[in-house]
This record gives C-alpha cells, structure tokens and sequence, in this order.
C-alpha cells in the first residue's frame, strides 16, 4: 500500500513545522508537504495526489477557504479530505467553511490530541486510517501543549518555569468575544497600548498590549494556576477603532518573566512574536503601531 500523503498549508514557518513533527510522531509511515499559501499548495494539488489537506485560513495570495472553494470545483478533488486549521474560530467562519465543503475543523491554538483526532477522523472517511495506525506509537509527543518545543528538539523537554496540573480550561472551544471578556486591571501607567485576548493551549485569558511592534508584541497577563510556557503556540485577538476591527494574529511566546519584582508576582510579562506573513495583518498591526505613542522603555525585535 502507498504511503498516505498530507500537505500542510500556513503562511507561518513555524506552524508549518509544529505541525509537520507533530504527525510526523504520530504517523511515521506518511508523507508530508507543505506549502506557504493557498496558491502554492493549488499548484501542488494540480500537479500530484493528496489523502489529506490541513490549510490555515488567512494566507497572502490565496486564503485558505479560496483553496478550499477551488478544491471542490475539481473532479478530482471534490472528495479529497480537507481540515481548516485556523484562528478563526468564530460561529460565521465555521459555517462559512461548512457551506464550502470542508471535512474538519480545528481552532488555533490547539493541542496535539486535538489536532490528530481531526486528523484521524479526516483519513478515516476515506480508509486510509488503518494502515497507518498499525504504526502509531502508543503514546502522542505533546506538540501543541505545554511541551511546544519538543516538536522541533525530539522530545527534549525545554527549560521553563514548570506549570501547576490543574487547567483553566480546553482550548478546544472558540474564544469569546473580546467585548465580552473580564476587564484586566493591570498596574500599568499612562502608555498602555490597549487590550486584547490571548489564546493558549491551557485557556484564554485578557491581556494589556504594553508595547507592540512589527515583530512582537509585550504583553501584561493576571497570574494563574496554569502557567505559559516558552514557544507555546498561541492568538493574539485584538479590536480596535469604532467598526469593531478584529486581528487575529499566529505567534508563540518567545519570553516570560515576572511584571513585579518578587517571587509571588500577581503578574506576569510575556513577550509574543508574530509568525504571520499574511499582508493584511502585517498592514493592521502597522496601523495599530501608528496609532499610538512612541515605547521609549522597550524596543521590540531590537
């Protein structure tokens, strides 16, 4: 039997490669490519055979759902399984993807498990499942998890604060809408650059954007139970201006440090990077950049 085939399509690099260890784990018998857009990946899919997609929506050149719609109008793609892996979680976009054709769905951030149940139920629909189950480690190497960077190390554990066992909640479900959220109190003076919501493998929780450039951004979080982890996946979910402007944007934590000098901080400081390349996010975050004051105390991507 030939090996299952899977083509992984975000404009993230880093995505990409999360993605790509995390089945690679999992399913050491399949074949993986990937692709940086929707119109790369049309190339690749004309030109030779796929089982399975997984596609991120928002993309340069052509979105996801733009390849998902082209798929469809294909022959020989209109049974082809195909998952939407994206930060758009949102109710509109869910049956928007729906109405179009797609086999699955999954929200950014997620977890391994959640990510190769997807998977699962994808090639299972097509019988390619079996096979490449009789290869399947007992165990899942978490991915998505607190154990981010064991997807690009092999499995060696990152050096970070450790995390307490109990969890907020699934990052399964969709977050609420940032109107809707708690407000955060952080103990921040006048240069705050507005709030947003951060979305974690553990939970979502409110955040004050500190300082923000075209890189990254510093953000201000309320202490929890469940602490981040370096290189954790996450979405930063920001709205601004009257028409209720929503962004948002793929990155990992890069730092994590205590807001207050003392080992009880009620706060915490985490430095987020951008991984997108999608043209209009890159233009949203200029304009929100434009917008407000200069950070004399922190540069970015310095």
């Amino acid at each position: 039997m030939s090996k299952v085939s899977v083509l992984v399509v975000d404009d993230a690099a880093f995505i990409r490669d999360l993605v790509k260890k995390c089945l690679r784990n999992y399913f050491p018998g399949m074949r993986i490519e990937d692709a940086i857009n929707g119109k790369k990946a049309q190339a690749m899919l004309a030109r030779e055979a796929f089982d399975l997609v997984l596609c991120d929506w928002e993309m340069p050149e052509m979105s996801g759902l733009e390849l998902l719609t082209w798929c469809r109008a294909q022959d020989a793609l209109k049974a082809m399984p195909f998952v939407m892996v994206t930060s758009r979680g949102d109710k509109e976009n869910v049956v928007q993807a729906i109405q179009a054709g797609v086999t699955g769905y999954v929200s950014k951030p997620f977890t391994n498990e959640q990510l190769l149940t997807k998977v699962k139920q994808a090639l299972n629909k097509v019988g390619k499942l079996d096979a490449l189950m009789n290869h399947a480690p007992a165990k899942v190497n978490s991915a998505f998890g607190n154990d981010s960077l064991s997807a690009l190390t092999g499995g060696k554990a990152p050096t970070v604060v450790p995390a307490p066992n109990a969890l907020l909640q699934s990052a399964a479900a969709p977050a609420k809408g940032i109107i809707n959220s708690p407000a955060v109190k952080a103990p921040l003076a006048a240069g705050a650059r507005g709030q947003g919501q951060l979305r974690l493998p553990s939970g979502t929780q409110p955040c004050v954007i500190k300082a923000l450039s075209i890189k990254e951004a510093l953000l201000v979080v309320k202490r929890t139970e469940t602490l981040p982890q370096v290189l954790d996946s996450a979405v930063l979910d920001l709205e601004q201006g009257d028409n209720a402007e929503v962004a948002r944007l793929n990155g990992y934590l890069h730092a994590i440090v205590a807001h207050e000098p003392k080992p009880d901080s009620e706060w915490l400081q985490l430095t987020f990077r951008f991984v997108d390349q999608d043209a209009q996010k890159l233009d949203y975050i200029s304009r929100l950049i434009a917008r407000g004051t200069a950070q004399k105390h922190f540069v970015p991507g310095a």
